[in-house]
C-alpha cells in the first residue's frame, strides 16, 4: 500500500476521504507541520494514523488521555497496525517490552502521556529511534485560559528544539481564535499549514430548557426519547453525581458514577464498563469525557449550566461521533449563574483571567437565553457561520413566545430597591407575592410598598423574569451572597423610558411527548421493521460476543453504522461484505465469516 486512499480502504475499510483528511494526510507525509481543528466526530485521528503507516519510521502521539490509550491501541490492533503505549499504568516490565520493541523499530505508532514524554529517559529513546511523526491530540489542553489545562503540554515546545526536522500535527476540537494563538505560540507551529474544517454537528439537536423539575424534566426526556441508548449526564458537584446515579438506578436504568474524589481504579472500572457495555447512563463531573470513543452516545444532558461555551461545545460533542441523529438537553436556571460566579470569585486565578471567565460565563448565558437560532449563536462563536436558520434546535423546531413584561420587569426591579439589594430572587419572589413567611416579617418587608404585587405571577414565572434581566444585564449577582443589584442599565426601565419583551418559558405538561423536537428526533431514529428487530440483535449479538473475546469494546469490531448497512445490504460474500463501510481486509479476515453466517441464517429464515 502505497497511497493514502489505499491505507484508508484495505487497512480502516472506507471508500473515500473526507474534506480535508486527504490534504492534512498529504502535508505531513510531505514532511510539514499542520494545525488541525476539527469537530469530533470528524476522523481526525485518521489524519495522523494514514501518514503514520505511510513515512518511514514510528508516529508518537502526545495525548493526555492515560484510561483511553489501551482501548485506542487495541482498536489500531485489531486493524492490524502495530501500536503501543507508555504511561503510569503500565507495570516496569511492560515498559520495558514496548521500549525494546520501539527500539527495534516493530511499532507504527506509540501512544505516550505528555508528563512521560518529557522526561529526559523518554527523550534519549525517541532520539535514538526513526520518528515518523508527532501528533499532539488535545491541543487546546495548551490554553491556561481553558478548563481543560495541562501544564505539561507547556514544555511540548521541547519537541521543535529536539527533532526539528520531525513534522508535527496539532489537533482539538475546540479552539476558539485565542486558544488557536495560544497553540500556535507555544507549541512553535507559526510555519504549521491550517485546516479550520468548522465546528457544526449538523447530526446533534440542541435544547435548552429552564429548570422546572429538573430531575421530572430527565425522566421525561430519557422515557420518551432514549430508551435502551447510552448517554452522559453532566452535574457541576461531585455530591449531585452520586445521587444523580443512585436516583436514576432506582428508576430503572443503568447508571454509573464519576468524579475526580472517586477512587482511580472505581472510576476506571465505570469508565471500562461505560465504553464496553450498551445502555450505560455515565453521570459526571468534567472530570470525565475529553476524547472519549465511545460513538454511539446518544444524548448528553446537562443538569448545570456549563460555565462557558467552550465548555458546552466540547461536553456535547461527546454525542453522536458516529455521525447518527443524537440529542442534547441543558437545564439551567438562576441559581446556576450565582453558584458559577461565585466559584470564580474563590477561584486563585489573577484577576484577568476571573474577568475572562465571566465574559465567558456571560456568552454562555446568552446563549441560554437567545431566542433565534441555536446553532447559529453557537456557530457565531467560533467564528464559524451558518447562513440559514438550522431547523435542528428547540427554538428553530418551537419558536419560543415573547410578551411584552415592561410592568412585570419595573415590579421586579422596584422589590429589589425597596428590598435594600441585599437578598436573592427567593426572598425577592416571596415580597412580590405577599409570603408570610418568617424572614418576610423579620425584615418588615411586608409592610413595603411592593408587597403583594406579584401575586398574580407564580413563582416559576417570576424565577424567569429574574434569571432574564440578569442574562440581559439589567441587574447583577452579588458575587459573595447572591444577591441582586441594580444597575444603570435598568434606569430607563424604572423610569417607563424603556420596554422589554421578554421571552415566556414553555411549561412541559406531564406525560407530553408531542412537542416538535421531541417528535423530529424520533422519525430521525425510524423504528426497525418487526421482522428486522430479530435480525438486528443477533447482528448486537455476535459483535459483543466477539468484542468479549477480544477485550475490547463492541464499537472497536464495527460500529452501528456498519452493522445498520449489514442489515440494508445484507451481503452474502466476502467480496460484498468489503463494500460495506468500515469494513477492511485485517477485519474481514478475522470476523467476516461470523457476520456473514448471522446474514445467512437470516435470509434463510425469511426463505
Amino acid at each position: 500500500m502505497t497511497t493514502a486512499l489505499d491505507v484508508l480502504e484495505h487497512v480502516f475499510g472506507y471508500q473515500a476521504f473526507r474534506s480535508p483528511q486527504a490534504d492534512i494526510i498529504d502535508t505531513l507525509r510531505t514532511g510539514d507541520d499542520a494545525l488541525v481543528i476539527m469537530p469530533t466526530g470528524g476522523g481526525k485521528s485518521l489524519c495522523y494514523q494514514i501518514p503514520a503507516l505511510l513515512r518511514e519510521g514510528t508516529a508518537v502521539v502526545i495525548s493526555p488521555l492515560i484510561a483511553l490509550m489501551e482501548d485506542q491501541v487495541k482498536a489500531l490492533q485489531e486493524l492490524g497496525v502495530k501500536a503501543g503505549y507508555l504511561n503510569s499504568s503500565l507495570e516496569l516490565q511492560q515498559v520495558r517490552d514496548i521500549e525494546s520493541a520501539l527500539q527495534r523499530g516493530e511499532l507504527d505508532l506509540l501512544y505516550i502521556a505528555p508528563e512521560r514524554l518529557i522526561q529526559e529517559r523518554s527523550l534519549n529513546l525517541l532520539k535514538n529511534i526513526r520518528i515518523a511523526l508527532f501528533a499532539i491530540d488535545e491541543a487546546h489542553c495548551v490554553s491556561q485560559w481553558g478548563h481543560d489545562f495541562r501544564a505539561d503540554y507547556l514544555k511540548l515546545s521541547l519537541l521543535q528544539e529536539n527533532f526539528p526536522d520531525v513534522p508535527r500535527i496539532a489537533l482539538t476540537a475546540t479552539a476558539d481564535e485565542r486558544t488557536r494563538h495560544e497553540i500556535i505560540q507555544r507549541l512553535g507551529l507559526q510555519q504549521a499549514k491550517q485546516f479550520i474544517s468548522g465546528f457544526d454537528r449538523p447530526n446533534i439537536q440542541y435544547r435548552i430548557q429552564q429548570k422546572q423539575n429538573a430531575r421530572k424534566q430527565v425522566l421525561k426526556f430519557l422515557r420518551e426519547e432514549q430508551q435502551g441508548h447510552a448517554g452522559i449526564i453532566y452535574c457541576l458537584s461531585r455530591k449531585k453525581v452520586e445521587q444523580t446515579a443512585e436516583w436514576l438506578n432506582r428508576e430503572g436504568y443503568t447508571a454509573l458514577a464519576y468524579h475526580a474524589g472517586m477512587p482511580a481504579q472505581t472510576r476506571q472500572q465505570n469508565q471500562a464498563r461505560f465504553l464496553r457495555d450498551d445502555n450505560i447512563i455515565m453521570v459526571a463531573t468534567i472530570a470525565f469525557g475529553m476524547g472519549i470513543d465511545k460513538p454511539d452516545v446518544r444524548f448528553v444532558i446537562h443538569m448545570d449550566m456549563p460555565k462557558s461555551i467552550e465548555a458546552y461545545y466540547q461536553e456535547t460533542g461527546r454525542a453522536g461521533r458516529d455521525g447518527d441523529k443524537s440529542t442534547v438537553l441543558l437545564l439551567y436556571g438562576l441559581e446556576d449563574v450565582v453558584k458559577l460566579k461565585q466559584m470564580m470569585q474563590q477561584s486563585e486565578g489573577s484577576e484577568e483571567f476571573k474577568r475572562s471567565e465571566a465574559q465567558k460565563l456571560n456568552a454562555m448565558l446568552g446563549l441560554c437565553e437567545i431566542t433565534a437560532c441555536r446553532r447559529k449563536a453557537l456557530l457565531h462563536y467560533f467564528n464559524d457561520h451558518l447562513k440559514e436558520d438550522c431547523g435542528n434546535c428547540d427554538n428553530c423546531l418551537q419558536p419560543p413566545e415573547t410578551y411584552d413584561a415592561t410592568e412585570d420587569v419595573n415590579k421586579a426591579l422596584s422589590c429589589v430597591y425597596r428590598c435594600g439589594q441585599n437578598f436573592g430572587a427567593v426572598h425577592i419572589i416571596d415580597v412580590l407575592r405577599g409570603s408570610e413567611n418568617e424572614k418576610v416579617r423579620q425584615f418588615r418587608h411586608n409592610q413595603l410598598s411592593t408587597y403583594g404585587i406579584g401575586k398574580d405571577l407564580s413563582v416559576n414565572e417570576w424565577r424567569s423574569i429574574f434569571r432574564q434581566l440578569v442574562a440581559q444585564g439589567f441587574l447583577e449577582v452579588d458575587l459573595h451572597y447572591g444577591s441582586l443589584r441594580l444597575n444603570e442599565n435598568c434606569r430607563p426601565l424604572l423610569r417607563g423610558e424603556q420596554s422589554l419583551s421578554l421571552r415566556k418559558d414553555v411549561v412541559l405538561a406531564k406525560g407530553d411527548g408531542s412537542s416538535r423536537a421531541s417528535k423530529a428526533l424520533r422519525e430521525s431514529y425510524g423504528d426497525l421493521r418487526e421482522e428486522d428487530q430479530a435480525f438486528w440483535a443477533a447482528l448486537r449479538k455476535c459483535r459483543r460476543d466477539i468484542a468479549e473475546a477480544h477485550g475490547v469494546p463492541p464499537y472497536v469490531i464495527f460500529h452501528d453504522a456498519a452493522l445498520r448497512e449489514m442489515l440494508e445490504k445484507r451481503p452474502n460474500s466476502k467480496e460484498e461484505m468489503l463494500l460495506v463501510n468500515g469494513v477492511g481486509d485485517r477485519k474481514l479476515e478475522q470476523y467476516g465469516e461470523a457476520f456473514l453466517a448471522v446474514i445467512a441464517e437470516y435470509d434463510a429464515a425469511l426463505g
